[in-house]
């Protein structure tokens, strides 16, 4: 859809594009005040050199694969009148520069002469030039300069004027200008982009002068923050589970036998990732984190029943064949619960599949891989473990 728009807009002249969507615009915006995928922040105090460099970092990034909508912010292309008041001609006529400001603001911008006073209502009276006499530089020039000795001066005799192209704007961020380019990625992950990016532009970077810098954001930049916090949150989550499984089965040896799912589950997720050609996402990356509960929840559900079956009496080859026995049905119908319920999000469409469908894939293909081993590859490592300390104790 995006490229059949593009094609059509393309033959309008003048135009240049960013495709979106409305809540990923707005998300975008909040998070580092841009509204694509990646933004090129660079900083520094001249602003003709921020946009120079800015050029150049845009023509090196459109040549990276997935780059799509590129563009540099909009900071010149607006016209104004200059006025360059020669000091030495003014002088010479005894006029001072504050009578020419003031002349130039009363002809362009108006001043107020007096009060209109109709009844209760007051109007200001503003006097200027004309409209059509504002743009217009010879009229312009020919305004007449007040001198102290009463003679009349006209401007352009002790100023320059010319229509000069000017900042439309001049954005600032932690108090220092800086020029955005920004990006919308397409067909690959945001985080290998990102490094194409950075190679790319990497001699450019190093050609700034002191005081200049490049900063990376838009969704990027939420995504490096996302990762951070999950280095975080991720090794606290495993603590307080192996926590939670010496509580529930009393061993570390179990809870660690049980914390071998976790692999098998990630394996699963990773190779789904990779078969269905998806980037590996924030979404995916909470996504493993869920699919650390269910495949733990698995284990436990199998290796508490062994421990029921051992403090019961029966011996390490029965409590592995009669636990696999009973609870099969209960740890299949677990993992297709979780399985099935997760169908609808793999082939959502609408608003959010963007969010949806990296977590379903993520966890379905996790739950595959987990469950295999919770029914084959768990019991013999069971039956191993304990046989040998049954062996130890004799």
């Amino acid at each position: 859809m995006v490229e059949a728009i593009q094609v059509e807009l393309s033959q309008i002249p003048g135009l240049r594009f960013s495709f979106s969507q409305p809540i990923a615009l707005r998300v975008n915006e909040l998070i580092s005040g841009v509204k694509s995928d990646l933004a090129i922040k660079i900083f520094g105090p001249h602003l003709e050199l921020l946009k120079s460099f800015a050029d150049r970092a845009a023509a090196s990034m459109q040549s990276v694969r997935g780059a799509r909508d590129t563009k540099v912010e909009q900071v010149s292309g607006m016209s104004q009148l200059d006025v360059v008041i020669d000091r030495e001609a003014a002088a010479r006529h005894g006029i001072s520069i504050a009578t020419v400001n003031d002349a130039i603001e009363t002809a362009i911008a108006g001043k107020q002469a007096t009060t209109l006073i109709e009844q209760e209502r007051r109007f200001a009276v503003v006097v200027r030039f004309p409209e059509a006499s504002r743009s217009d530089i010879p009229a312009i020039n020919g305004l007449l300069i007040p001198a102290p000795g009463g003679e009349r001066v006209p401007l352009g005799s002790i100023a320059k004027l010319e229509m000069v192209e000017a900042p439309a704007q001049i954005s600032r961020e932690n108090g220092m200008r800086r020029v955005v380019v920004e990006a919308n990625v397409r067909g690959r992950d945001l985080g290998g982009f990102v490094e194409d990016v950075q190679a790319k532009i990497g001699p450019l970077v190093k050609e700034l002068p002191p005081g200049y810098y490049v900063e990376y954001g838009g969704q990027f930049e939420n995504q490096q923050r996302a990762m951070r916090q999950l280095a975080i949150v991720v090794p606290i989550a495993l603590l307080l589970i192996m926590v939670l499984l010496y509580m529930a089965l009393g061993s570390i040896g179990r809870s660690l036998l049980v914390l071998l799912n976790l692999p098998f589950a990630l394996v699963g997720g990773v190779i789904a990732v990779v078969i269905f050609g998806m980037p590996l996402s924030v979404s995916a990356a909470v996504a493993f984190i869920v699919l650390l509960g269910i495949a733990v929840q698995n284990g436990v559900v199998l290796i508490a029943f062994f421990r029921q079956l051992r403090e019961r009496g029966e011996s390490v080859s029965d409590t592995v064949m009669k636990g696999c026995d009973v609870r099969f049905r209960p740890l299949l119908m677990t993992a297709l619960t979780s399985f099935i319920g997760h169908l609808p999000m793999l082939y959502a469409t609408g608003s959010g599949a963007d969010i949806q469908k990296p977590l379903a894939v993520v966890v379905m293909g996790g739950l595959i891989t987990s469950t295999l081993l919770t029914l084959i590859v768990l019991p013999v490592l069971y039956g191993w473990i304990e046989g040998r300390h049954v062996e130890a104790d004799a």
